[in-house]
């Protein structure tokens, strides 16, 4: 699958006009510029976030959870997981007539080689973010392979540190980067983690509305990352 139209892009067309078709794609941005010192400032922060122990709100992944996916993982107490049915969307975005809708929301939806599948919203736990999982199909591609077509088509994306894990039986990759929107004048930290499964890879991804609520949802991110198994 080819790489698909950079988060910028995706995020403004969100919030115009594909409103309820992947609920709260896009974070809020700041007010006023973020620069590149401050998000590589964050790094003491960071550090701090991910020795933070999230408590456990329960696990999603398995058949008759939120989010049937191919792995399974806890989420942090508040969060609350909501499934995409990327397909669906499309077509209900499509349904206007013009086609436009429709394209818009496969650019939403696709990054990369993987497809929206799984949400987690931070606001009830009072944090403007989500904690997103995105599948593909099965292919020949290992994890940091995944996980770098997902950051190339990020489009803004730089500063990207990888590394490996191993958690549950599962080998992956993650990274760490900055993504800098020219549109809304901004720089934050973000993050991903790859593994592929005999159904194919999965990323979950860690935004946020800027840095700081970055830093400060990464125990969530952490509490994911750590229980995370096949399903």
């Amino acid at each position: 699958m080819p790489a698909r139209t950079g988060s910028a892009r995706r995020r403004l067309v969100n919030a115009a006009l594909l409103a309820g078709v992947l609920t709260g794609c896009s974070e809020a941005p700041p007010d006023g510029p973020k620069a590149l010192a401050d998000a590589s400032a964050s790094a003491s922060a960071s550090a701090d976030a991910k020795s933070a122990v999230a408590v456990s709100g329960g696990s999603i992944g398995a058949a008759g959870s939120a989010c049937d996916l191919p792995v399974a993982f806890d989420i942090a107490e508040g969060w609350k997981a909501e499934a995409v049915d990327a397909e669906a969307a499309t077509e209900k975005a499509g349904d206007s007539g013009t086609g436009i809708g429709g394209e818009l929301a496969d650019a939403l939806l696709h990054q990369g080689p993987v497809t929206a599948a799984c949400e987690v919203d931070a606001k009830p736990a009072g944090h403007i973010g989500y904690l997103r999982v995105w599948t593909g199909d099965p292919g020949e591609d290992d994890a940091r392979a995944v996980l770098e077509a997902f950051v190339a088509a990020e489009g803004g994306a730089s500063r990207a540190e990888y590394r490996t894990f191993r958690t549950g039986g599962l080998a992956g990759a993650e990274v760490e980067y900055l993504y800098t929107s020219k549109l809304l004048d901004e720089t934050k930290r973000e993050r991903a983690l790859a593994v592929t499964t005999s159904s194919g890879p999965v990323v979950l991804h860690l935004g946020g509305m800027d840095t700081q609520e970055h830093e400060a949802m990464l125990p969530a991110y952490e509490l994911a990352k750590r229980t995370l198994r096949a399903g």
